[in-house]
């Protein structure tokens, strides 16, 4: 992810595709990307990963890059893979569903990308039945996120080699350091706890929604300026902080419902579309992430359910503060120039591993996420001596990206 929304928006405006014109508006498909919110001082400069205070359970690393031969030092949540005598950590995690109701919809696309709109109100509610984009017994969006291998226990196996029956991140995490902490109780969990649905009504210019079957999506697509939404993001974690029902232990999720955000205005899809990012906030610095559970089927690569929270968590769990610094690389995921951040999904945007089925009988989406080893350069201390989790980068990030 970028370092900021501001430089977002300049990879964003480059590498969207492009949209047809409205002649034929049914192939409508939109580009999926994600975005970080570094934890900055009061007077807004960046913090250093070292200097990043919270009561969230972190480790400090340093480690010298084989990539350009610096030294390195950054935080990630969870006991140091580094050390010795492991035990769990778990994060306790609150699941905040955010009912978003738009007061403009969609009519149409011209040959520019922009979407022509009247007045109109639709709904996106995450804890309520959805029997057009899913079925029965399995259409409550917020139910399936609770079931999901983000919470819950499933068996994984990277190549041939199993690392446990655990949730999706703590099995990431195990692989991104086997070789150090494999066969021991090394976990890094989170553990969900449900707040009360908060119901946001978005004013007119602010945010629209899609509605379904416009361009031939099963349901209603919601596109919320990202400017209108974080500032409420934040304002809610304030009012949860007084109320004494959140910390800076906790990793809050505000979960979405086919809601994503612009960082323009939200008719201009030249500007779209943010499906999440995780966030650092305040002093001490509270961690949080908004997160869409997607089942519109706009997006391409495609893009559904779980994929998006498995991006976002892994990213929080290796970048809690969005400020672990790497040797720059792009080029690759969402990523058309250079970064120099440990974002760990950002270089397989739209890349899952094998997808999981739940209990539930669902079947989940998972994105892949590059290894530690990746950033820094070989050797591997992951798995099966791998980059990433399902074996798609066969090497280390490369030369130091330049341009």
């Amino acid at each position: 992810m970028n370092r900021n929304f501001s430089l977002f928006l300049c990879c964003l405006s480059l590498c969207l595709f492009n949209l047809t014109s409205a002649s034929a508006q049914s192939r409508l498909k939109l580009r999926a990307f994600t975005t970080v919110k570094p934890a900055r001082d009061s007077k807004g400069n960046p913090i250093s990963p070292q200097n990043s205070v919270s009561s969230l359970t972190t480790f400090t690393y340093n480690v010298t890059s084989s990539r350009d031969g610096k030294p390195y030092t950054g935080v990630m949540v969870g006991q140091d893979p580094f050390g010795s005598d492991f035990s769990p950590t778990t994060v306790t995690t609150p699941i905040i569903p955010l009912i978003i109701t738009v007061n403009t919809l969609a009519t149409g696309v011209n040959s520019n990308n922009v979407l022509s709109t009247k007045n109109g109100t639709a709904t996106l509610d995450p804890a309520t039945a959805d029997t057009t984009c899913l079925s029965a017994p399995n259409d409550v969006p917020l139910t399936l996120f609770q079931q999901s291998p983000i919470f819950q226990s499933s068996n994984f196996d990277f190549g041939h080699t199993f690392v446990g029956r655990t949730q999706y991140l703590d099995a990431f995490q195990r692989g991104n350091f086997w070789q150090l902490v494999g066969g021991t109780h090394y976990h890094t969990l989170v553990s969900p706890t449900v707040l009360d649905p908060i119901t946001i009504n978005i004013p007119a210019n602010s945010g629209l929604a899609i509605p379904a079957g416009l361009f031939g999506n099963c349901g209603a697509e919601g596109i919320v300026a990202i400017t209108e939404l974080d500032p409420i993001f934040v304002n809610i974690l304030s009012q949860l902080t007084s109320q004494g029902r959140i910390d800076t232990s906790q990793f809050p999720i505000f979960l979405l419902y086919n809601v994503v955000m612009s960082v323009g205005q939200p008719t201009d899809l030249n500007k779209c579309c943010v499906l999440g990012f995780h966030g650092a906030t305040g002093t001490p610095i509270q961690t949080y992430s908004p997160i869409d559970f997607e089942t519109s089927g706009f997006f391409i690569p495609p893009i559904h359910d779980t994929s998006i929270a498995a991006h976002e968590v892994g990213e929080w769990m290796d970048d809690p503060f969005g400020n672990n610094p790497t040797p720059a690389w792009g080029h690759t995921g969402q990523v058309s120039g250079c970064q120099n951040n440990l974002e760990v999904g950002d270089p397989l945007t739209g890349t899952n591993v094998p997808s999981v089925n739940g209990a539930n009988g669902f079947t989940y989406h998972l994105q892949e996420l590059a290894f530690f080893s990746w950033f820094y350069g070989t050797p591997s201390i992951a798995v099966n001596n791998w980059f990433s989790d399902n074996n798609t980068f066969k090497s280390d990030a490369g030369p130091v990206c330049s341009k």
